[in-house]
């Protein structure tokens, strides 16, 4: 995981995947919910973006791994993830597209 003091950290997919198996980073979905059903990273829990400041998930200690589909909408909203009050803060590279290409699995439906 790499990250620097005022700058968006990034994560990729065999990385997440191996964080996850250990419950080391929470995992937050900001795609729509409509994006969500139709896959997901197992794990992970929806904030939309468009909801994002009334959804923040009130637990906010330790590392978080935010995801989108291609890593754009992460990529283009670094500061208002920084500001969450999360640390450190991350993102998944390449979004779900990413994680799909590297061979791993995804919940649909």
């Amino acid at each position: 995981m790499t990250e620097s003091a005022r700058k968006l950290g990034e994560v990729g997919p065999t990385e997440l995947k191996q964080l996850l198996d250990k419950g080391a980073v929470k995992l937050i979905d900001v795609r729509e919910v409509n994006e969500n059903q139709a896959e997901r990273i197992a794990g992970g829990q929806l904030v939309p973006l468009s909801t994002f400041g009334q959804s923040i998930p009130q637990d906010q200690a330790g590392p978080v791994v935010f995801y989108c589909r291609s890593g754009n909408r992460t990529g283009k909203n670094a500061a208002l993830f920084l500001e969450t009050g999360y640390g450190p803060v991350y993102h998944l590279v390449g979004g779900i597209e990413g994680w799909k290409a590297a061979g791993l699995p995804v919940e649909r439906g």
